[in-house]
């Protein structure tokens, strides 16, 4: 959708022709030329790409190329790849972290990035960190290729290792810069530079020039030129006491053994900022306490004018993510749910009076259970977040079960983890406990429920056989992994991400908006919610189909 900013629309009645003003509000989207004016551009290496024959529409056009968010007419930056690059892909050290609980496809994300930059962009320094954001600065990256990851997306979880908590800005920030993922721009004196333990620096010379001071390779003009991709590794013993950094261009003086030099003394050399800095790119695969963090650690990267690119790749299997048409992995947790379901209702059929009770994630949000309960059609009531519930009394959910038992002889019951929550008894102390996420702690609403429709049955029907089979497949609906549809997603998803990280946005997130794919400030997704809308026809739909109260207290 190509569109002016501001724009009108023409709409036509039935025998004259209407004018209605339209205002389209363009949202800001980060970019790194906003604190780093003077970065050089680059023609998109996909011009050069066997795989692509660009045509004169092929590039978008960052200022009118938009996807308009029906709900509120906020238009949002097209994802794909731009004209002009911001990145010179040899230079470039990409990182990619997996964070939080685990989500069918997130392996397939990983191939995807390693492959698309590899293959569209060529880039060649792509790793991978490991365990969440703790593994920034408690282990060493993992250098990743498309042989290594070839075969990923047959995979559940993450082959790079997941966690939650273990977010330390300084410590990420600061392994970031010393790892060479970024640009550092201000002025250090010698004590606030880290270098590694081994005292070894890794210097990619890239087309490089090494000025020669005094001593080292006897060049008659001082001046010797490293051939492409080499790479050096260079034992480093800093003399300088001062690292000085004027209108972004960086200066190192340091001693150094260098290849080449004569009867082995130590050359002094300067290697200036276009010797010896690598780029960095980050890739943040997470839910929502993930990009709670990595708004924190865009602010930070920003606040230091670093030269470094953030984009997340919302992961949460719930779909809880607002803007965004849905999350990856969820098709396929919504058919493996059904799986769950089926087997509940084999189990409630087979006993007299049996309840088949179905526990599926979704913290805040219903949208599995509902969409599990829509796709099975044997689930008798469905009880999500969004929906308060109460048990004794006209129109509970007591009454409703006894009824259908009656009717049936059996019942399914499917509870998504976080409905009820209000209602479940808990001390003080359970009400202030939190996770490593920052997240408040659930009690177990399928436990709780199975334990109160004995107790209810015991009460009003003594003699009467009554059988509750739980079922929990948190484990093996979010461990698998993806479906045809979620891989194909996370592909695009993916390559979304890279093309725009490569035309110099940062803080941002990749996403679908009815259908097209955009760029969404990561501070909006961060704060945006997807609740299911009680008023939406599909809820609508969920009651016709299961014939359940809606819990209005008359």
């Amino acid at each position: 959708m190509s569109l002016p900013h501001p724009t009108t629309t023409t709409t036509a009645s039935d025998s004259s022709t209407t004018t209605t003003t339209i205002p389209i509000n363009l949202q800001p989207l980060p970019h790194l030329t906003q604190y780093l004016p003077d970065l050089q551009t680059h023609p998109n290496p996909l011009n050069q790409n066997p795989f692509f024959h660009p045509s004169p529409l092929f590039y978008f056009h960052p200022s009118s190329d938009v996807v308009l968010n029906n709900d509120n007419l906020l238009a949002y930056h097209r994802a794909g790849p731009r004209e002009r690059v911001f990145f010179d892909p040899p230079r470039v050290r990409a990182a990619m972290v997996t964070c939080g609980g685990l989500c069918p496809g997130m392996n397939t994300v990983i191939r995807e990035l390693v492959v698309g930059l590899w293959e569209l962009y060529g880039v060649r320094e792509i790793y991978g960190v490991r365990a969440g954001f703790r593994g920034f600065y408690t282990g060493d990256p993992v250098l990743m290729d498309p042989e290594m990851v070839h075969d990923w997306h047959k995979k559940g979880g993450t082959e790079l290792q997941t966690s939650r908590g273990g977010f330390d800005l300084d410590r990420i920030v600061n392994a970031i810069q010393d790892r060479g993922y970024n640009q550092i721009c201000g002025t250090f004196d010698r004590s606030q530079l880290t270098f590694p333990r081994k005292s070894f620096i890794k210097i990619w010379t890239i087309e490089n020039t090494i000025q020669r001071l005094s001593g080292g390779p006897n060049l008659s003009s001082g001046v010797a030129r490293a051939p492409p991709l080499h790479q050096v590794v260079l034992p480093l013993h800093v003399n300088s006491t001062q690292l000085n950094l004027a209108d972004n261009k960086f200066v190192f003086l340091a001693a150094l053994n260098l290849p080449g030099t004569t009867s082995g003394p130590k050359a002094k050399h300067i290697l200036r900022h276009n010797a010896v800095m690598v780029f960095a790119r980050v890739y943040i695969i997470g839910g929502d306490g993930t990009m709670r963090g990595a708004v924190k650690l865009f602010d930070e990267i920003h606040r230091k004018k670093l030269n470094v690119g953030i984009v997340v790749i919302p992961k949460t299997v719930d779909n809880d993510v607002g803007i965004i048409d849905r999350s990856f992995g969820f098709q396929t947790a919504v058919e493996m749910a059904q799986q769950a379901i089926s087997a509940g209702h084999v189990e409630a059929e087979s006993a007299v009076n049996g309840i088949g009770l179905v526990k599926l994630m979704g913290r805040s949000t219903g949208h599995i259970a509902l969409n599990a309960t829509l796709s099975s059609r044997d689930v008798d009531c469905c009880l999500i977040p969004e929906n308060e519930f109460y048990l004794e009394g006209k129109g509970g959910l007591f009454e409703f079960l006894e009824n259908r038992l009656k009717k049936n002889g059996h019942a399914v019951l499917v509870v998504a983890e976080g409905a009820g929550q209000d209602i479940i008894p808990r001390t003080d102390a359970q009400k202030e406990e939190r996770d490593e996420s920052g997240n408040p702690v659930f009690l177990d609403v399928g436990v709780w429920l199975k334990s109160a429709l004995k107790k209810w049955w015991d009460r009003d029907h003594p003699d009467e056989l009554f059988t509750v089979k739980y079922i929990d497949p948190t484990y093996m609906v979010r461990a698998v992994p993806a479906n045809a549809t979620d891989n194909l997603y996370c592909t695009l998803l993916a390559h979304s991400a890279i093309h725009g990280v490569m035309a110099g946005y940062t803080g941002f997130v990749a996403g679908p908006i009815n259908g097209n794919y955009a760029y969404i400030p990561l501070e909006e997704v961060a704060v945006a919610k997807n609740p299911v809308k009680m008023a939406d026809h599909k809820w609508a739909w969920v009651r016709s189909v299961t014939n359940q109260p809606d819990f209005l207290r008359s």
